[in-house]
């Protein structure tokens, strides 16, 4: 009989996804290791970004080892002890929140029967270990248990937490405790300490999480996934995505799920109003992620709000004007950054922005107010439908920059950043979409390279505060870059920030040939 309430497929921006209702990618195929630690009776972590489908995975997880018959297994989410610091009113949380998961769970974990310890008679110390003892207890089978949102939990709650945890652990074999246990979250347990005790390097007792080299997590969808993820929508309805369409949104995503379900939803739903009779070109997928960046779903906005953080700034400002600022890879605040999804570290071991839709967005966020700021007569003054005069352009901005340099730059909480980021709101208060501006920026490198695109031709600039570089090896980069964008001419624009120079010394102009008749101009700021 069909179901009257069915819904047609669609791509999924919010929360997990639902067998028969979203396109989906087989959850439990992404990471095979957690079924396998769960049932040889680890205790263990999973950690990756928000909206990777850690919660897909764990209910993925749960339907099938219920299914299976020989353990029950629980979802549990701690999301509901966000901003709880009482250790006592957290215990009782934690607890109830047990229940309310058994009770969902009944028809696979059949324990309502079971004599739920009184917190009256419990301290918050022991509350946590008699409620799982108890439950175990009343089970018939082994059960795993998975943890959700474990990193909501902090301070004297947490601590406490992990406390009862070892101690049922430990004493797994004298009386019924989880035959296995999964914390879930953005963070690894190393890192848990920083909410527990941020001065302190140790949670400060022993923890059954130390099999740390067994921690998972999440990768981003590979190419071949993103395709196959599409192709259940053309498999549905016939609508086909050129093979560059899919080129196009792994690139500007590189495999983040939301981003590659939102880009897709973007187009289908929304820029092609559900004709599935059009096809999916490349041109389709860029317009979609110039519409998630101007849009700055909760996703993305959520993400950018870290960016406030001063440890989030400590680590993305360098990398913004490609600082040679040295960052701890250990640091609390790299693994922060990086267990975010904000960044991602190269095979060199550079950090970068994790895709080219949050280094975008990063940028236009903190540049935003100078932006709107900027006089409306900016908009394509230098644009004639063929091409840019960009010498003018940036002839402009050094007149703007010696007049405004002071007073815009200290707006900015970024303020080593603060130049790369002016100059890129003037490019894009002048270019205001008439044309794309490609950006490419990693800690490390020293520079910050940018290629306008406009009328089928680039504009490659190359941005970097004055240092002891060489003017030549400076030159050298600067064509290196051109080549790769296909041009000709090029500029380097160089920010001096030595307050003790007059603005005579700092704003200049030179131009220099470079070998295979290609023009530099080098544009003092």
């Amino acid at each position: 009989m069909t179901d009257p309430y069915a819904l047609p497929k669609h791509f999924n921006i919010a929360g997990p996804c639902i067998q028969g209702e979203h396109y989906m990618l087989d959850a439990i195929a992404r990471l095979p290791e957690a079924r396998k630690l769960a049932e040889n009776k680890h205790y263990f972590v999973i950690h990756a970004p928000r909206q990777s489908g850690k919660t897909t995975l764990l209910r993925a997880l749960t339907r099938e080892i219920h299914t299976e018959g020989k353990f029950y297994a629980l979802y549990c989410s701690l999301e509901a002890l966000q901003g709880v610091s009482d250790a006592e009113e957290g215990a009782k949380g934690i607890s109830a929140v047990l229940r309310l998961s058994v009770q969902r769970a009944k028809s696979s974990v059949p324990a309502l029967s079971a004599a739920w310890p009184d917190s009256v008679f419990l301290s918050a110390s022991t509350l946590i270990g008699e409620t799982l003892l108890r439950l175990c207890a009343a089970l018939d089978k082994p059960l795993i248990i998975f943890f959700d949102e474990a990193d909501c939990l902090s301070g004297q709650v947490l601590i406490s937490f992990l406390r009862q945890l070892r101690d049922g652990y430990v004493n797994r074999d004298a009386s019924p405790f989880p035959w296995s246990v999964s914390l879930i979250g953005m963070r690894d347990i190393r890192d848990f300490k920083a909410q527990a005790r941020p001065d302190r390097d140790t949670l400060g007792s022993a923890s059954p999480f130390n099999i740390v080299t067994d921690a998972l997590t999440l990768s981003n969808f590979t190419q071949e996934q993103t395709t196959a993820l599409y192709q259940q929508h053309t498999k549905t309805t016939g609508q086909i995505f050129k093979e560059s369409a899919v080129e196009r949104a792994f690139y500007w995503s590189e495999g983040q799920p939301w981003l590659v379900n939102a880009l897709a939803r973007q187009v289908v739903e929304k820029d092609l109003a559900g004709d599935h009779s059009k096809t999916v070109t490349a041109e389709h997928m860029d317009t979609a992620a110039e519409s998630l960046m101007l849009r700055r779903d909760t996703h993305i906005d959520s993400l950018l709000e870290r960016l406030k953080e001063p440890r989030v700034r400590k680590v993305v400002e360098p990398v913004l004007y490609g600082g040679k600022a040295e960052v701890d890879p250990l640091a609390d605040d790299t693994k922060f950054c990086l267990d975010l999804g904000l960044v991602v570290r190269e095979a060199s071991g550079a950090l970068r922005p994790a895709n080219p839709i949050y280094r975008d967005v990063m940028v236009r966020t903190l540049n935003y107010k100078t932006q709107i700021d900027l006089p409306e007569s900016l908009q394509h003054r230098w644009m004639d439908g063929q091409s840019l005069d960009m010498s003018a352009l940036l002839k402009e901005f050094q007149q703007f920059w010696r007049e405004n340099a002071a007073i815009w730059a200290e707006r900015y909480e970024y303020k080593e950043a603060a130049p790369h980021l002016i100059l890129q709101a003037f490019l894009q208060r002048v270019l205001n979409g008439g044309a794309e501006i490609v950006r490419e920026f990693a800690l490390g490198r020293g520079r910050v390279d940018i290629c306008v695109r406009y009328a089928g031709k680039a504009y490659p600039l190359e941005l970097k505060l004055a240092s002891s570089m060489s003017r030549a090896k400076s030159l050298e980069q600067l064509d290196g870059y051109m080549s790769s964008c296909g041009a000709s001419e090029g500029w380097l624009v160089i920010f001096d920030r030595d307050q003790s120079k007059t603005w005579e010394a700092k704003i200049s102009w030179a131009t220099e040939k470079l070998p295979d008749d290609k023009m530099a101009h080098i544009v003092g700021c």
